[in-house]
């Protein structure tokens, strides 16, 4: 679709420098604008990159003033808040992408399931009996729905995602292709011979209202009861959930990480990427942990930790620098030790101290 500068200005509360009626159909980096595109700038750091793009129009504050000469092609939209409102325009872009309603075919959707007429599913869907499909969902090719599963209203399904059987999706989710919601949590118990014995995954998995999922994260459904991602929270890709865990509300999981069964998560808390929490732990509110550390115990509200296994970060950073030199310690440590050695040696020749 093409919007020209005056439209696009009046969805940004801005004000048009230029030509009101130029017109655009992409986005772009201000590096990469060429005709037709738009682009902003935010950062004064790039804006010389300002003088030579190709774009043709270009979102800026309003306090913006060119120190030479502007591109004869450049329309300026003046706003508030550059960063801002280019992001508005980002989501206005992805969701025109988005914008798909029906059933396609081939895809099988289950009779007894309840699909909601503003919904979208796409071809290869599988819809298990007794599910639902909330109004403006939209399930992408090659999804799996599973029996009275849940998906909530306005949530996105990118192409092949599987949501086991019962297992419920709030509204407005995002979560990304290869996605698993709900396997079996690894539970295994071992008999008389010592073979291990699965043990029954029966609980479900919760999502509540605004979650992002990345690509190819797994989160296990619980043994008995639930396994909860609470509301605004934020996985990466490549993370590994474990049954019965919970992870509060507005937290952020990057890659890599993985959270053995049981944990909670308190809310507004920063995981960093590969980090590893063993179960049955009660990480606080708040709380920071750096990029690969291991986390064995309890973490209180507040606390930012690094490390494996993790402590605070203050004492980690410290105790970082004394290991940097720890060779040059070494190296000192085995001088003292030989000139020690040679003052033993001495005072033996030498013969004992008069009394």
């Amino acid at each position: 679709m093409q919007f020209s500068a005056a439209q696009i200005a009046e969805l940004l509360e801005g004000d048009v420098d230029g030509d009101a009626q130029v017109l655009v159909n992409d986005l772009a980096k201000i590096e990469e604008g060429k005709p037709g595109s738009l682009t902003f700038l935010a950062n004064p750091k790039y804006t010389d990159l300002l003088y030579s793009t190709g774009a043709s129009i270009a979102v800026v504050g309003r306090d913006f003033r060119p120190s030479q000469a502007l591109p004869k092609h450049l329309t300026l939209v003046r706003v508030s808040d550059p960063r801002a409102c280019f992001s508005r325009l980002l989501k206005m872009n992805e969701g025109l992408s988005y914008n798909k309603r029906g059933i396609e075919q081939p895809s099988f959707v289950s009779p007894k399931a309840k699909v909601a007429p503003g919904a979208y599913i796409g071809a290869f869907t599988y819809i298990g009996e007794g599910a639902v499909i909330e109004e403006d969902a939209k399930i992408f090719p090659h999804c799996t729905v599973g029996d009275n599963a849940r998906i909530g209203k306005g949530t996105l399904l990118h192409p092949n995602v599987t949501v086991y059987h019962h297992c419920m999706v709030g509204a407005n989710c995002i979560i990304h292709s290869g996605a698993v919601i709900g396997a079996d949590g690894f539970g295994f118990v071992p008999n008389e011979k010592g073979e291990q014995e699965k043990m029954p995954q029966v609980g479900n998995v919760i999502i509540e209202d605004n979650v992002e999922i990345g690509a190819n994260t797994t989160v296990d459904r619980a043994t008995l009861g639930h396994t909860v991602i609470r509301k605004g929270a934020k996985l990466d890709n490549l993370i590994q959930v474990g049954h019965n865990v919970e992870i509060g509300a507005n937290t952020l999981v990057v890659a890599q990480a993985g959270i053995a069964g049981s944990t909670h998560v308190g809310e507004q808390s920063q995981v960093g990427g590969q980090v590893g929490i063993v179960g049955h732990l009660h990480i606080g509110r708040r709380v920071k942990i750096a990029a690969q550390s291991g986390i064995g115990s309890n973490i209180p509200d507040d606390a930012v930790v690094q490390g494996s296994p993790a402590f605070p970060i203050g004492e980690y950073k410290r105790s970082y620098v004394h290991f940097r030199n720890l060779p040059e310690l070494m190296h000192r440590m085995d001088q003292l030790e030989k000139e020690l050695e040679a003052l033993k040696a001495a005072a033996g020749r030498n013969g004992p101290a008069p009394a």
